[in-house]
């Protein structure tokens, strides 16, 4: 499911986006997944909102994603098929697997993080014309990779004021 060294069509696109999709739905499931964990008297507002807030970025990501994928002239895959490719290259955990919920968080916001940089690098290494404006897509895409750098920066200073 590697992104690869460069995006050479329309299709291809698609669904690179919409593995970036399922890495989202993966994110938000996990935080919430972590925030119904918290039992009341260890409930930490810190954590609290830090999980919160990464639910709602992935849910704004995901609205991003989906709406440059609504402006390509790309067939669309089964979500199935996406599921699967991200179940076998990210799936390899449970939240459960971690015995912090901010070292499964951090590891949530790298992983997209990275995704994104790939794609971004694959997207400038690439000559092809797409259905959608270059430039914009690859804004939309540093946004969303900026955010998710925000992501492991706010968990990190969380980890270090707890340490």
């Amino acid at each position: 499911m590697s992104v690869g060294h460069r995006v050479d069509s329309d299709h291809q696109l698609a669904r690179l986006l919409q593995i970036g999709i399922v890495l989202e739905e993966v994110v938000e499931a996990r935080s919430y997944h972590h925030y119904q964990s918290l039992e009341e008297p260890a409930l930490d507002s810190e954590i609290e909102a830090l999980l919160e807030g990464a639910a709602e970025e992935s849910a704004e990501h995901r609205e991003r994603l989906e709406a440059l994928i609504a402006d390509l002239d790309a067939e669309s895959i089964p979500f199935e098929e996406i599921e699967a490719l991200v179940e076998a290259q990210y799936g390899g955990t449970e939240p459960d697997d971690f015995d912090d919920i901010l070292y499964d968080q951090l590891c949530n916001e790298e992983t997209a993080y990275k995704f994104y940089d790939d794609l971004i690098g694959a997207l400038r290494a690439s000559d092809v014309t797409f259905g959608i404006d270059r430039d914009h897509l690859i804004d939309v895409l540093v946004e969303i990779r900026e955010e998710e750098a925000e992501g492991v920066e706010e968990v990190t200073k969380v980890m270090e004021n707890r340490s």
